[in-house]
């Protein structure tokens, strides 16, 4: 369940806590706790609840893995969920992350498919001058983390769309594609549900959270709201782009089965005029046109080819063969 316990002190790149002393550093000014957590128990997260004054309505939402992108306010903390994004056999997994922020604490409770945060811890160990402002940098940077990853997947579906256009701007209907078609834009649009709030998620740290992310992080935060919003552009673009290719597909299938219909509607009418004649022929009478005549059948077959040839030749030139 718990996958890191840091401390961060001014003028250091952090050091591990033991879960026993968190109440011990909390009271040290200048210090805050980084506490990671994944799909933790519900005694152990009511412990941590009552070590850092969690109110009970967030940690009720945080033991549950299915809850929306949003952020809210309790007392001197703040509870912020965002949906991660990870790939698992070519498709597209979605997880949730869960956050609780105050002046000097972070958890962050990882639900389902995700990807470890040990870059951004990396990056923060990196950039140990940042950590003067507190939690909010690695917020950000763990923000950050998860918007790359949509970005980074927004382009891999990219290049995939480009291979299915190839496929799909054929004049036959492959049914493989246009599964792949639907699926794609599924992918896209729980993309784009997952990146749009996150730029009200910024907006509002922003604006009204200077406890939290000070003057120094607020442009940092303008860029993670950027690039979400790059996300969702390219997410609407790439989710239209699928539908019209889709249409054209069809359309194009569409006028392909159209000529054939009009070319077996062709040689029908041409097979229809020796239809007649030879069904006439075949009756019963005695009274035929040149039936006696030498040069009857061959006259009855010239006919028949001669009008036929000319059927054909209108029809051809018409487009219609």
């Amino acid at each position: 369940m718990i996958v890191n316990c840091m401390v961060y002190r001014p003028g250091q790149t952090g050091q591990e806590l033991e879960i026993d002393k968190i109440s011990d550093v909390l009271t040290e000014p200048g210090a805050f706790i980084w506490l990671g957590l994944y799909q933790p128990e519900a005694d152990f997260m009511h412990r941590i609840q009552q070590e850092f004054g969690l109110h009970d309505l967030a940690v009720e939402d945080a033991l549950c893995a299915h809850q929306r992108p949003k952020i809210e306010q309790y007392g001197e903390s703040m509870f912020i969920v965002v949906k991660t994004v990870s790939a698992e056999n070519q498709h597209l997994r979605f997880g949730e992350t869960h956050f609780f922020v105050g002046k000097n604490f972070l958890i962050s409770l990882r639900h389902g498919a995700s990807d470890s945060y040990t870059p951004v811890r990396e990056r923060i160990a990196q950039n140990s001058q940042m950590l003067g402002h507190g939690p909010g940098y690695p917020l950000y940077c763990i923000l950050d983390f998860v918007v790359d990853r949509y970005a980074e997947f927004t382009a891999t579906l990219g290049d995939n769309i480009s291979e299915l256009e190839a496929a799909l701007f054929r004049s036959e209907f492959d049914n493989t594609a246009v599964k792949k078609v639907y699926r794609l834009r599924r992918e896209l649009l729980s993309l784009k549900n997952a990146a749009q709030p996150l730029e009200e998620i910024c907006q509002q740290l922003i604006r009204l959270h200077e406890d939290i992310v000070p003057k120094e992080l607020r442009a940092y935060l303008r860029d993670v709201q950027d690039h979400a919003r790059h996300v969702v552009t390219d997410a609407e673009d790439m989710r239209e782009m699928l539908t019209s290719a889709m249409h054209v597909n069809l359309a194009m299938v569409a006028v392909q089965q159209n000529e054939v219909t009009k070319k077996l509607a062709g040689w029908g009418a041409i097979l229809v005029i020796p239809t007649i004649i030879f069904s006439m022929y075949g009756m019963n009478f005695k009274s035929m046109p040149e039936l006696d005549s030498p040069f009857g059948y061959p006259l009855a077959l010239g006919v028949t080819f001669v009008a036929c040839f000319g059927l054909w030749r209108r029809l051809r030139k018409s487009g219609w063969l």
